[in-house]
């Protein structure tokens, strides 16, 4: 979407204004404080235009303006400040010695010290998920339930449905081809797909293990912890409830899943972003680009941390759709190469 330089001018205005008195931004501001150089008359005519365009909105009678998420989306694209961050703030703690589990509760507690926003980190489960036993169960003809349990104590139950009844004899194979060929294995490894697809098995036992393998991607999405920290609570529930409303959503531990689930597609660091910062390695998803429905009113910048081309997990900030979006954006890129770093260091060479 092009823009006049003047309205491109007047738009990342609006944004940071917005961001700084948590207000309305109208014209008399804009050309009061010099951010504008232009009448009055002129400005509000490119107001109008801009919110013509979508980009901004009245939030009521005011005769001030708010960015729409369009708006948001076309400053982080093309309008924000996008120079290298100091790394005068330490925010990851990089003693390879100490704890990791410990080490990622501090940086989550550093990231929002820092912005004043919700900070999350995901990471894998420091105990791992390698499966120990398989239950192969037949509830009636067209219902089968498989129960895999792991080394750790985790436990994935998936029933399935079929529209003709299945072979009992086939059930009980499963079962004993699950206990003798995955146990032992880790979920997610290569191994463990092979098996469940090997090309030696009959079209019969293909069918059978591909109707039981949603249980073992239920483990694999399990194996992600969340680290949530939100320090300056103050400073969050003065942007109102929409940021109360994730407090108490990722302080229910039945919803941590669908967060999760949520961020995931900031975790894969070899695809592309649909929704990229000019931060290098940093995602942004504003508004109603978030699918999880909690989150539409919020935006989340996130960034991907590992070792080589191997994601571990992300380092990510929530909050208002009126954030700061440069600072977020460098922050979060700083705690994700310090990540990547100590994760090097206990994982092998970055």
């Amino acid at each position: 979407m092009q823009l006049t330089q003047r309205q491109a001018q007047i738009l990342k205005a609006v944004v940071e204004l917005h961001h700084a008195t948590g207000r309305p931004v109208g014209s008399k501001l804009l050309v009061d404080e010099g951010f504008v150089d232009a009448s009055s008359s002129t400005v509000r005519y490119e107001l109008g235009r801009l919110e013509d365009l979508g980009m901004l909105e009245h939030p009521h009678t005011s005769a001030g303006r708010v960015p729409t998420d369009v708006g948001y989306r076309i400053y982080v694209d093309t309008l924000m400040d996008v120079a290298p961050a100091p790394r005068a703030a330490k925010l990851v703690v990089d003693d390879a010695g100490a704890r990791i589990d410990e080490a990622l509760r501090e940086t989550t507690r550093r990231l929002a010290d820092a912005t004043g926003l919700l900070a999350v980190i995901t990471a894998p489960r420091a105990s791992g998920a390698v499966i120990r036993h398989v239950e192969v169960l037949q509830l009636q003809p067209n219902s089968l339930v498989v129960v895999v349990i792991t080394a750790a104590g985790d436990v994935a139950r998936h029933v399935v449905s079929t529209r003709v009844p299945v072979d009992p004899g086939l059930v009980d194979w499963a079962g004993e081809y699950l206990n003798e060929r995955v146990a032992g294995l880790s979920i997610g490894e290569h191994r463990l797909r092979a098996r469940l697809a090997h090309p030696e098995l009959s079209p019969a036992e293909l069918g059978m293990l591909s109707l039981l393998s949603p249980a073992f991607d239920e483990l694999d999405d399990s194996r992600q912890e969340l680290h949530v920290g939100g320090a300056s609570m103050e400073q969050l529930a003065r942007h109102g409830g929409d940021v109360q409303r994730v407090l108490q959503l990722v302080a229910m531990l039945d919803e941590r899943r669908r967060l999760l689930e949520a961020l995931r597609p900031m975790v894969d660091r070899g695809a592309p972003s649909v929704h990229p910062s000019r931060v290098r390695g940093v995602s942004i998803r504003i508004g109603c680009e978030n699918q999880m429905p909690e989150l539409q009113r919020l935006s989340v910048v996130g960034a991907a941390y590992g070792v080589d081309a191997r994601p571990l997990g992300m380092v990510g900030l929530i909050g208002p759709r009126s954030m700061d979006y440069v600072l977020a954006s460098r922050v979060v890129n700083l705690a994700a190469d310090g990540l990547s770093d100590l994760a090097g260091e206990l994982y092998g060479a970055r």
